[in-house]
């Protein structure tokens, strides 16, 4: 029949009425799907096509997994025409799948099967003609990213429509691996039976070979069965380099003793003593035990020195005695730029910032705080000092730069390892929280779900993408020992519930293209410990969460993220459009570092390292606690969902800017945010969120406005503020154009109390 636009929308109901029909006869069945066939995972993938179709009968429609809507040419069939899928990433497929419903006489009359690596340069895989509604066509596999469906016949009678398109791929050869089994020989497991002259030895040695090997790929995980190790007598006193994950192994933080120090120091560039830092003191972490501080002498006696920056979370800990943020004592000008602490417990001294320009702490227990630089942030935590975040917070005179919240608003902390009674290995999922303040194990231990070891894939350096696919599938937890992953191909979690634990900073690599992992719009999947670093050839993400246009709610089990890191550039040049997506509803995001890097390899360029986001939010409800996110070439976080929180946000623009026509926003607006809340957002929570610049190519470099947002009474800003680092330029303003602009003539900090 003749296509009419009413005919279109009759058609569509026509599919609805035909799939309830079919629900009440039988089972639907995916067309399309061959025996040993199975059907690519559609999350990111984007549909698009040449011809002028309508909003109702957009090209999305076909992979939307909605059989009432379509896409349709909205115009009789004729050559040329074309519908695209981008798969998002390069995959192996040998057949597609076609279904035109319910619009009679909508299909394909004679077509081209075409495929791409790039979405420029199209080989022709196969030629078909369709005779029904349902097309499938079978070719030789293929390994590409883009596949485009090219018709090669008219027809004067009907529209060409397609309510569900799918790609196959042949049946999975990988069995999937066992699980459980050994962690390998980067995982360092000590016992308190052992000499403590063995133990300081291994330790010393560990932290020589580490303590500056800063993009090296030597990963390791260092545990400490429970017991109690080192005395006021004789101190067990290391410290803890680059890749190094020390924790303990007791159910709790109270089961491993360390009466000594655990320690991280400034580095000294070249020796020089006036040039001493912590401020590339990352990738580093300390949990899960109690620290009786002991030990050492001098300038250096009986404290406990965490002079870190990002990338370096504190959890879980219990540290008696003095312990301080800043090193002191190794030279000046001993700068540091942290930092995170979680679910912790201070006594017996007052923790010392120093010279921490900002700092988050949650859900811990306080026994005194020394001081402020630019951001010291707090929810949560018991004994905190008193919020007193003012205009002149951070200058001469002025107050404290203090952003205290009683309660955190939503939570849950890291899985982590550790033995049971039987000295059987467990994973502990601990349950999230809502308005918590202080440690989960204040009063007894932390609830939550123990996972026995094998429920895991521990996965081993070389492990390739598809055994870890197959163990996935399979419904296998996965647990990373320490080592630099390289992935061919996307990770793809899908069940609900999936725990995915890195050890001692497993880094995984995509090095076609693809995404590293993706994630279903699924409840309680935990991501945690792992860095992901962009790869050689430029991925559109490197990890998206949920689908586009999720819709679930996810509030009594939420997606979570703990200590996931994103690196663009540093260890290894690559390139990500953008970093992390989130879309799925109520994720919480714990302690992110997203960073195109500012030095290492690729680094120090404006072509080099290429990355335009660290961070897009779509989803609703989604709650960021301790996010970082630094040096992109565009708006560094785009926020699009409504109802979301940020509490603590640090962020500097990018160094290596090399006019100012090449970072223009807009015609009219110079630069980019460093945070942007969406247009159509109508509620939004920000809590010490900061901005700095150091432009530092010479060029007269400015970012209009730090911080953009719609006007409205729901999107609220708190203690926001702006510094310049040095450099030439600015921000020329804190939010919309409201505070004032820092420059080498005022450096700041410029702080905005609230907006509106």
């Amino acid at each position: 029949m003749t296509p009419t636009r009413a005919r279109g929308r009759l058609g569509r109901a026509a599919v609805v009425l035909t799939a309830l029909l079919g629900s009440l006869a039988a089972p639907a069945v995916q067309a399309g799907a061959a025996s040993g066939e199975t059907a690519l995972d559609r999350t990111g993938w984007t549909a698009s096509s040449n011809t002028d179709s309508n909003a109702g009968d957009a090209p999305a429609h076909a992979i939307d997994a909605d059989k009432g809507s379509r896409f349709s040419t909205d115009a009789y069939e004729a050559p040329g025409q074309w519908l695209q899928i981008d798969l998002g990433a390069t995959r192996n497929f040998n057949r597609i799948g076609m279904d035109s419903g319910g619009n009679a006489g909508d299909w394909a009359r004679a077509y081209q099967v075409q495929v791409s690596g790039d979405g420029a340069t199209f080989t022709t895989v196969a030629t078909a003609t369709g005779t029904g509604a349902q097309q499938t066509t079978t070719f030789a596999t293929q390994n590409a990213r883009y596949v485009r469906v090219v018709l090669t016949a008219a027809s004067t009678t009907n529209w060409w429509s397609v309510v569900d398109f799918n790609v196959y791929t042949a049946g999975s050869t990988t069995p999937p691996p066992p699980t459980g089994g050994s962690l390998g020989g980067n995982v360092i497991v000590f016992d308190p039976s052992m000499a403590q002259s063995a133990i300081q030895s291994r330790l010393d040695s560990l932290a020589a070979a580490q303590g500056g090997n800063e993009f090296g790929p030597q990963r390791y995980a260092v545990y400490f069965k429970p017991g109690t190790y080192g005395s006021a007598a004789s101190p067990l006193t290391f410290s803890v380099g680059f890749y190094e994950a020390v924790a303990g192994l007791g159910r709790n933080p109270g089961d491993v003793v360390i009466n000594g120090s655990v320690d991280a120091y400034n580095q000294c560039v070249g020796g020089d003593q006036s040039q001493c830092y912590a401020t590339t003191n990352f990738w580093r972490s300390l949990s899960n035990l109690t620290v009786n501080v002991a030990g050492k002498s001098g300038c250096y006696g009986n404290t406990d020195f965490w002079a870190v920056s990002q990338a370096a979370p504190m959890r879980r800990v219990h540290i008696n005695g003095n312990v301080t943020l800043m090193d002191y004592c190794t030279g000046s000008p001993a700068w540091a730029s942290g930092g995170f602490i979680a679910d912790s417990v201070f006594t017996g001294g007052t923790v010392t910032n120093g010279s921490q320009q900002q700092y988050f702490t949650r859900n811990s227990n306080l026994d005194g705080w020394s001081n402020s630089v630019w951001n010291q942030v707090f929810c949560g935590s018991p004994g905190a000092p008193a919020q007193s975040f003012a205009a002149n917070s951070g200058l001469p005179n002025g107050p404290s730069s203090y952003t205290t919240l009683a309660t955190c608003p939503v939570t849950r902390e890291a899985p982590y390892l550790y033995l049971d009674s039987a000295g059987n290995y467990q994973v502990f999922a601990p349950d999230a929280r809502t308005n918590s303040a202080g440690p989960t194990w204040a009063n007894g231990a932390t609830p939550g779900t123990s996972l026995p070891l094998s429920t895991f894939y521990v996965v081993q350096p070389g492990a390739s993408a598809d055994v870890i696919n197959a163990a996935l599938a399979a419904g296998d937890n996965l647990l990373f020992t320490p080592g630099v992953y390289q992935l061919a191909s996307t990770l793809r979690v899908t069940r609900p519930g999936t725990k995915v634990v890195g050890l001692g900073f497993a880094t995984l690599v995509p090095t076609a293209g693809n995404a590293t992992m993706t994630v279903a719009d699924v409840n309680g999947v935990n991501i945690s410990g792992l860095i992901l670093d962009a790869g050689p050839v430029r991925s559109s993400v490197l990890l998206q969460v949920g689908t586009p246009n999720s819709h679930s709610s996810h509030l009594a089990d939420p997606i979570s993220l703990n200590d996931v890191f994103f690196r663009v550039g540093g260890a290894t040049s690559g390139s990500a459009t953008t970093a992390l997506v989130v879309n799925s509803n109520d994720t919480l995001i714990d302690d992110a570092w997203i960073w195109r890097a500012d030095h290492g390899a690729g680094a120090g360029t404006w072509t080099g390292d290429q990355s335009d986001t660290g961070l897009i939010v779509n989803g609703d409800g989604v709650v960021a606690t301790g996010l970082a996110v630094e040096h992109f070439q565009k708006t560094e976080t785009v926020w699009n969902g409504q109802r979301g929180q940020v509490v603590f946000f640090q962020n500097e623009n990018p160094y290596e800017v090399p006019n100012q026509a090449a970072w223009m926003a807009s015609p009219t607006q110079k630069g980019y945010p460093a945070f942007a809340v969406g247009n159509n957002v109508s509620s939004f929570q920000g809590y010490g969120m900061g901005s700095y610049s150091f432009f530092n190519q010479g060029a007269d470099i400015h970012s209009s406005t730090a911080f953009q947002a719609p006007n409205r009474p729901g999107v609220q800003f708190h203690d926001l503020l702006t510094v310049f680092l040095n450099g030439s330029g600015g921000i020329d303003s804190v939010v919309n154009g409201v505070g004032a602009a820092v420059n080498s003539g005022f450096g700041g900090p410029s702080d905005v109390v609230s907006y509106p």
